[in-house]
């Protein structure tokens, strides 16, 4: 064999949005100690809103998605933007890693987000290795694989749906995009087109770990060369195998860390009710005010945070009229706030991150999705991991007040959370397990890199 004279270097192509780039970044933190050199790549619109802790450890570079000055809110549509990523995103992706390859920092290997086929194209234009990371869960990934191959037929004609590996599922308990048909065709589109060269990659990787998703893994690793590699939590709330890794260290938002941690000392244990809807989800102005009084009227202590873009939604003078048991900031440090020995419970829209931060940490959960694949996720946490309940919208399509309060009254002090905390710490310990040495994750990451270091 010719001996190496670089390192072995992995270029890391998240979608544009929070909820990819962090757990892309964790996977590259992985394989860093392991002898690879790794790089994300981002857009320029992302990159010039990145909050970024300086002693990151992954090399940053940027690639472009047409839209360099405000990203996705630039475009007019999701069709817009996704054609534009494509077209524009595959020239300075492949101007970038001609660009490495002159600086003498040759690509061994691109490991491209699912949402973003194209990258694999340049891959192996480039003679490189291409591999797939999802970042939402194999479940999710099987029912959109069901639908690109024509074997679940749109739209839906049946109230459930049966498909290999899952349990069966309500026609609503499927990702939104498939059971209302029609809604956000870009992003439809998007999805499902992930698999339209996966045949060609060389691995394919999923931010889930084993145990979790055991049934529908062992169905999918007869499609193709699968490794499970999640939950991608930085490693102090996990093994602890990686020194000072404690946050994502990439942020799009600035977290108001000072003013939710002071709260939060002051409050007793497991006593408060932490509210998110992540960094993309937009609820309905009716929604968001049900919520907010929902809150309020089980006097629980709360922690929510609402995006500065959402904020206008909350009832007038709310904030101060609830400011004796409640603190609503615009985004948090929210592994932080999770593993803060006040927090009862979890209010969440079921984004998969969201999900398994709290499952690796021990957290119940109210699910209240929202869109997308939260629906399918919050199937699994009530009625798989048994980990949260679900709080049920109306006929409009709203989680009422009353709804609100009885399901964080029942998770921080009845008898139905008494058994979810129980399980919730059982998953704990299973995600810990996975991803420690010897764990079902760590051996997929050492097969992968060994995989890179033959390369």
């Amino acid at each position: 064999m010719e001996e190496r004279t670089h390192k072995p270097h992995v270029l890391i192509v998240p979608y544009p949005a929070q909820g990819h780039i962090n757990p892309m970044l964790q996977f590259a933190k992985r394989l860093l100690p392991k002898g690879i050199k790794a790089t994300l790549a981002t857009t320029v619109s992302t990159f010039k809103s990145m909050h970024i802790n300086p002693t990151t450890s992954v090399a940053i570079e940027t690639i472009s998605d047409g839209f360099d000055e405000g990203g996705y809110s630039e475009s007019k549509s999701a069709e817009v933007y996704v054609e534009s990523l494509k077209r524009v995103g595959s020239e300075t992706l492949s101007k970038l890693i001609k660009r490495l390859g002159e600086n003498g920092q040759p690509v061994t290997a691109v490991v491209y987000d699912g949402f973003m086929p194209w990258a694999l194209d340049i891959a192996k234009e480039f003679g490189l290795l291409g591999m797939v990371f999802f970042t939402q869960s194999c479940a999710v990934n099987n029912i959109y694989y069901h639908v690109y191959k024509g074997l679940l037929s749109l739209p839906l004609s049946e109230t459930s749906v049966s498909i290999p590996g899952l349990p069966v599922l309500q026609a609503s308990e499927t990702p939104s995009f498939i059971h209302d048909f029609g809604s956000y065709p870009g992003f439809y589109h998007m999805v499902v087109n992930q698999f339209s060269n996966i045949d060609q990659a060389d691995w394919v990787l999923f931010n889930t770990f084993y145990k979790l998703e055991e049934t529908v893994v062992d169905w999918l690793v007869n499609q193709w060369k699968l490794g499970t590699i999640g939950p991608t939590l930085p490693s102090f709330y996990l093994d602890k195998g990686l020194e000072d890794d404690k946050d994502y260290e990439i942020t799009l938002f600035k977290p108001k860390t000072e003013a939710c941690m002071s709260w939060l000392n002051d409050k007793p244990k497991n006593s408060v009710v932490y509210v998110s809807f992540g960094s993309m989800a937009e609820a309905q102005e009716e929604q968001v005010e049900e919520l907010a009084w929902g809150l309020k009227s089980s006097n629980c202590f709360f922690l929510w945070v609402v995006r500065e873009t959402e904020e206008t939604k909350l009832p007038k003078d709310f904030k101060e009229e609830a400011s004796e048991n409640g603190l609503v900031v615009s985004w948090c440090p929210q592994l932080e706030v999770l593993t803060h020995e006040s927090i009862g419970c979890f209010v969440t829209h079921c984004g998969l991150n969201s999900v398994l931060e709290a499952l690796s940490l021990g957290i119940p959960m109210v699910a209240m999705p929202q869109w997308s694949d939260q629906t399918t996720n919050a199937k699994f946490v009530t009625d798989v991991w048994k980990t949260g309940i679900r709080a049920w919208s109306d006929e409009k399509g709203i989680v009422r007040r009353e709804v609100v309060e009885m399901c964080v009254k029942e998770v921080i002090e009845g008898e139905k959370g008494k058994e979810i905390k129980e399980n919730a710490k059982i998953w704990e310990g299973l995600a810990r397990e996975a991803v420690g040495e010897g764990g079902s994750s760590d051996k997929a990451i050492d097969e992968f890199v060994n995989n890179v270091l033959l390369r």
